[in-house]
């Protein structure tokens, strides 16, 4: 009996977990099966449109008569079957993203289809909403946010200090620019306000962050001889299983914050690191930043660091289209996205 007990709470556990993935992966299954269905209801009234006279007026009729037909079905309005064409026809010539489209939910293809400008944009969002499974509203804001621009844009020196094989997923993991604008702060504040504020919305701001973040401590504390160092936000990536170093500055990024960071992430990777882990990477957090003074800061820097900065209020600086990589560049960032 008591071999029985101290097994039984290994045998729930793994019961419960298989349970889970199958309720999974039947979801999955269910919404691979609608959305190939509204892409060959898309496909059917646009091949009827181009191989007959139909006018516009045909999916309102057919709408009303799908409804008629089947009663208490949802989704077949004329609105919805004007996505469905509209999403056919946007997808139709796209060899890479016709069968990713079927991997996210049809509230969230709608409104990447509607928010998004072009292919490459839309490649960004279908694959981290994937991969974080973001929910409709967590992807709207990070579209209204710009998270494309402000993570192609980001400065890091991770091509020369990160292994090739976790390059593309070290880049997208750090921003050029962070919204902060669930914290209840003025436009003055101490960095010790700032910290303070973050750890009160610490879910908000690790989602903010990117998804794969995990919360390890705060001041963390290192012990170097006979004196003591504080790391201001200690994190872990689950996807690229490293300690992210966060230090918070809420002026002018200056380029001695390198040092500092550098300093942090050997102790870091001597004292903490786990034998299995990648080396920690850094993150300096910044309320301004000049792009070409963090260039030269990070140009000879042998540990793997980014420098962001953040604001209180949303602001949407348009420019920041012109800034982007060629579109090569970005197609081969997007490929490490799994």
């Amino acid at each position: 009996m008591s071999e029985i007990v101290e097994g039984y709470g290994a045998l729930l556990g793994e019961i419960k977990k298989r349970i889970q993935s199958a309720q999974y992966e039947a979801l999955k299954a269910v919404n691979r099966e609608l959305i190939a269905l509204y892409w060959d209801i898309g496909k059917l009234i646009v091949s009827r449109q181009e191989g007959e006279p139909w006018g516009k007026s045909v999916v309102a009729t057919l709408a009303r008569d799908l409804q008629a037909e089947l009663p208490g079905i949802s989704g077949f309005s004329a609105s919805n079957l004007w996505r469905m064409k509209l999403f056919f026809e946007t997808y139709r010539e796209s060899e890479k993203l016709a069968p990713m489209v079927r991997e996210i939910g049809w509230t969230h293809n709608i409104v990447i289809l509607e928010k998004c400008k072009d292919d490459l944009e839309r490649e960004f969002y279908i694959r981290m909403t994937r991969k974080y499974g973001w929910t409709k509203n967590v992807l709207i804001h990070q579209i209204e946010n710009q998270s494309y621009e402000k993570t192609l844009l980001n400065q890091t020196n991770f091509t020369e200090t990160v292994p090739p094989s976790l390059q593309s997923q070290a880049k997208l993991a750090v921003r050029d620019e962070y919204t902060f604008d669930f914290l209840e702060l003025g436009e003055e504040h101490s960095e010790r306000e700032l910290e303070q504020s973050l750890l009160l919305r610490i879910d908000t701001f690790l989602r903010q962050m990117g998804g794969m973040f995990a919360f390890v401590g705060s001041q963390y504390r290192l012990e170097i001889g006979d004196q003591e160092f504080f790391i201001d936000l200690l994190l872990y990536h689950r996807r690229l299983r490293c300690l992210i170093a966060v230090d918070l500055k809420v002026g002018r990024f200056q380029p001695e914050y390198v040092g500092k960071m550098q300093f942090y992430l050997s102790v870091l990777n001597d004292q903490v690191r786990l034998e299995d882990e990648n080396p920690s990477i850094g993150i300096i957090l910044c309320k301004s930043k000049d792009k070409t003074i963090v260039e030269y800061a990070l140009k000879d820097t042998a540990k793997p660091i980014g420098v962001a900065t953040y604001q209180i209020v949303s602001t949407l600086p348009q420019e920041l289209k012109g800034q982007l990589p060629t579109p090569e560049e970005i197609a081969k960032l997007l490929e490490g996205v799994e």
